[in-house]
């Protein structure tokens, strides 16, 4: 992706590779746009509240087109993973609803067997980001 303008159509190819997978995975650097694709997916899935990434409350709670829930993690500020069980993660991602969790290396031990893996990198002068999608 090389602009904003770019996004939407980033963001299409993920739904349409996530469609069978509701455990998205979103991994970069600081900076790299894991926020901003996720406010664009959500955009997409019809989300019609602000999409802001939880960092303090760990989990926001968005409703889809279809009425649907839609899960949004933040576990960089995690100190250990007991934090996340002590909100429910594991419940949340049993639940057979959208996940899109950012920084899930900060609880690796209690990831989900399968899961769409999002890595997004940017070049050396932060303009240029790389998307790749992998399933796990």
């Amino acid at each position: 992706m090389s602009s904003l303008a770019d996004l939407p159509a980033a963001a299409s190819v993920l739904i349409e590779e996530a469609k069978n997978e509701p455990i998205i995975l979103f991994e970069g650097p600081m900076g790299a746009g894991k926020t901003t694709l996720i406010k664009e997916v959500c955009r997409q899935l019809g989300v019609k509240d602000n999409v802001s990434s939880p960092t303090f409350s760990l989990v926001n709670e968005y409703a889809g087109a279809d009425g649907k829930l839609i899960y949004h993690f933040d576990f960089y500020r995690l100190n250990e993973e007991r934090e996340a069980l002590d909100i429910g993660a594991l419940e949340y991602f049993d639940s057979g609803r959208v996940c899109l969790i950012e920084w899930p290396s900060m609880i690796q031990n209690i990831l989900p067997e399968h899961y769409l893996l999002v890595t997004l990198q940017p070049d050396a002068e932060g303009q240029v980001r790389t998307m790749t999608i992998n399933q796990v």
